[in-house]
């Protein structure tokens, strides 16, 4: 029996629904249209009258993923200001808590190896989050004299890289892989060994 029906209209997003309940069991790349459909409890055919695939539901995960996460982005630099050190700070961390709260998002937007290329709406997702992380960046480089200062979007994607690797490699995944500090602390300490690199903070700060 599938865990969990639709009511009548509404049955592009019951499939979604079950897709995000799928990745986050199985990954993105662990699940079926027909176990989504049977999830959904409707029958395989159905999924064909709202997408063309598995690719293009895992697209409208993402999709959907990107609005979830492009909030959380803004939210946390908005409640960091004005200061530019606590909104730059923010946002990473608002990066962790995404992927926590929202794996199956996460693992859509971040794993499933789509082309941002292949959807508009993916890639104005994608790029309305990235923004806000370089809005960051930049306000914070204007600390720096304009010969020593990086661009907004190398920064910014120093940024990235690094809470996507803590993400990746101790936010998620099997205990025995988990460092002996939280998530959190990692990125803050990173975070702020690289600013300290730029100059941006005292080293006591």
């Amino acid at each position: 029996m599938p865990r969990r029906g639709y009511h009548h209209g509404n049955l592009r997003q019951a499939l979604v629904e079950a897709a995000i309940r799928l990745i986050d069991e199985k990954g993105p790349q662990g699940f079926t249209l027909s176990e989504a459909a049977k999830d959904a409890g409707v029958t395989p055919a159905a999924v064909y009258r709202h997408f063309e695939g598995r690719e293009d539901l895992l697209a409208e995960v993402a999709k959907q993923g990107y609005a979830i996460f492009g909030d959380l982005m803004e939210h946390a630099y908005e409640t960091g200001q004005p200061s530019a050190i606590r909104s730059f700070e923010a946002t990473g961390r608002a990066y962790l808590a995404f992927a926590r709260k929202f794996p199956g998002h996460y693992q859509a937007m971040f794993e499933a190896g789509l082309s941002l290329a292949r959807d508009p709406d993916l890639a104005r997702g994608a790029a309305r989050a990235q923004a806000v992380l370089e809005r960051a960046a930049a306000g914070l480089a204007e600390r720096l004299p304009p010969e020593k200062r990086p661009p907004a979007a190398m920064f910014s994607a120093h940024i990235w890289a690094m809470s996507h690797g803590v993400v990746e490699l101790f936010a998620r995944g099997s205990p025995g892989t988990r460092a002996p500090f939280p998530p959190e602390e990692l990125l803050e300490t990173g975070i702020g060994i690289y600013l300290r690199g730029l100059g941006l903070i005292e080293p006591d700060e």
